[in-house]
């Protein structure tokens, strides 16, 4: 997602001076009992969850809207719907019975309508949502976003005013994790068509149903408060009165905003990470993510040569960046796909990436004197003498020490010339989806714990298959694991781990390393509830009083 776009923490930005020229020198906390101040490492881009790709502004809209489910650690538990359902009709119709009397901030009820208005929204080729695709598997969502079909046509209608049912082309195993994420919240109709394009732009034109609400916010903003809402129907399990975002992009200055008590939690990275580890507060928490590199296979024909992709994977020292480089709890990748998340439906010990281990490992292990014989075979069977690509990253001081490192890494392949190219984050989020680069530094979050989430990106066409591989087969092994195999649990399995190991021996994408985020804590913020979407359940913080 959103890509569900992971963010680097890196350059300081100029709130982030102001805040620590007032931070003076006591060390003494400014925070009152009611207020939780945590930092962001960006901007919220939209507050639209028909819009939202990134994972700050995907929680920025969990704290402030509530969906049919909301995730309580790993539980995924009701929320505007009064229980987890079961389906019906061999797994292709949910019936979601609603809370009564529910409102949103503008005191308009939420309807199941507002369900049905929303999902249409998000499915309309007019509105351009990235997440459109995730909708495939209800009743005709496909052909709307082609548009092939009207919009009025997708499998999703309110039965009553508190009954909403959804209708599946294909059972969807994963459908309720899915109805825990914000591109499937409620919207308020009347809200949406008063501001049009503006809606989700500031505060002003949004309204919500969740916990919190957005105070004075416009989407330039570098920091921004959340309050507690009154109307939302889980209030009284609300505790945490304010919550209070700083965008801070330099790990030095979040630590010297935690040390000084102007912030209870931040991000930590590089030599600031390793400088604190161990030490009271710090912790690293492993998120469901992966970075990886994209090859643009449609503007160079030659990153079509599966050696040439196979050596520019061989020749990146993965222990190095990850240790060396970042600092910051991530772990090398043998996988696109995030590693401990989904485990086999027979063999419970057994993680996905586990069981598709010899082929990641055998095309991710560090070995310079194999990737230049494949790189040398690779530029012969092209007709290409040398090659030379700019690599798109962020602008963040450690996206470019990251950047750096590759491009020392794979320049040692004869022949390749790396220029970097390093842009701010929403720059390198339009470039990649408009396809206007050669080689990317791109991450995937997972959005539902199942691998399905990470495998779907790479199939032929795919919105975020950004470097254009396709591989046929590999194609069928998703599409089956979805449609024919979507009951049978073991085949489903079998399918996802086929069409894994052929990313991985192909190397359509090369995976570079698993997210884990080092966070520094103090100990007034408790409860902190971190789902397997990477995003926070709020409803649970406490403040130690």
């Amino acid at each position: 997602m959103k890509v569900r776009k992971m963010l680097a923490t890196g350059s300081l930005g100029l709130m982030s001076m102001l805040v620590l020229a007032g931070c003076g020198s006591s060390g003494q906390s400014q925070a009152s009992n009611d207020t939780a101040r945590i930092m962001s490492k960006e901007v919220i881009s939209t507050a639209d969850s028909s819009l939202a790709t990134d994972i700050v502004s995907a929680q920025a809209i969990t704290n402030t809207m509530e969906g049919l489910y909301r995730y309580h650690g790993k539980k995924l538990e009701p929320a505007m719907a009064t229980k987890v359902v079961r389906p019906t009709n061999n797994g292709l119709t949910y019936t979601f019975p609603l809370r009564h009397n529910v409102k949103w901030s503008n005191g308009d009820p939420v309807t199941a309508q507002d369900f049905v208005f929303a999902w249409r929204r998000t499915v309309n080729p007019k509105t351009k949502s990235q997440y459109a695709y995730i909708y495939e598997g209800i009743a005709n969502a496909k052909d709307i976003t082609a548009g092939k079909k009207p919009v009025n046509s997708l499998g999703v209608k309110a039965l009553d005013k508190y009954t909403l049912q959804v209708n599946l082309e294909k059972p969807i195993p994963y459908f309720g994790s899915l109805m825990s994420a914000d591109f499937f919240f409620p919207q308020d109709p009347k809200v949406v068509q008063k501001w049009g394009k503006k809606y989700g732009t500031n505060s002003k034109t949004l309204v919500s149903n969740g916990p919190y609400k957005l105070q004075n916010w416009s989407s330039v903003d570098n920091s921004w408060t959340q309050v507690k809402n009154k109307d939302y129907w889980n209030a009284k399990a609300v505790k945490v009165p304010k919550l209070k975002y700083q965008v801070v992009k330099d790990a030095s200055t979040a630590l010297n905003l935690y040390q000084a008590k102007k912030l209870d939690r931040v991000e930590l990275s590089g030599d600031t990470s390793k400088q604190m580890k161990g030490s009271k507060g710090y912790s690293v928490l492993k998120q469901n993510s992966t970075v990886y590199l994209e090859m643009n296979q449609k503007k160079y024909p030659f990153f079509k040569n599966q050696k040439l992709r196979q050596a520019m994977s061989l020749a990146i020292n993965r222990q190095q960046l990850t240790k060396k480089v970042l600092g910051n709890g991530t772990s090398a990748a043998s996988s696109a796909t995030a590693s401990n998340m989904t485990f086999n439906p027979t063999n419970k010990k057994q993680d996905f990436v586990a069981a598709t281990a010899q082929t990641g490992k055998a095309n991710t292990k560090y070995d310079l004197a194999k990737a230049k014989e494949l790189w040398r075979q690779g530029l012969a069977e092209t007709g290409q003498k040398k090659i030379k690509f700019d690599l798109l990253g962020d602008d963040t001081d450690i996206a470019k020490q990251q950047s750096e490192f590759l491009q020392n890494q794979l320049e040692k392949l004869p022949g390749l010339k790396v220029n970097l190219n390093n842009v701010p984050y929403k720059t390198r989020i339009s470039r990649s989806a408009s396809g206007d680069f050669d080689v990317v530094i791109t991450m995937w979050n997972a959005d539902f714990p199942d691998p399905i989430n990470f495998l779907t990106l790479f199939t032929t066409g795919a919105s975020y298959n950004s470097g254009k591989w396709s591989d046929p087969q590999y194609d069928n092994l998703v599409n089956q694991s979805m449609s024919q195999d979507a009951n049978n649990a073991s085949a489903r399995w079998q399918d996802m781990v086929a069409a894994q190991n052929i990313l991985n021996e192909q190397q359509g994408v090369i995976p570079l390393y698993q997210n884990g985020q080092a966070f520094m804590t103090h100990d007034r913020l408790q409860n902190l509830d971190y789902g397997p979407s990477s995003l926070y359940n709020m409803v649970s913080l406490r403040i130690k009083k």
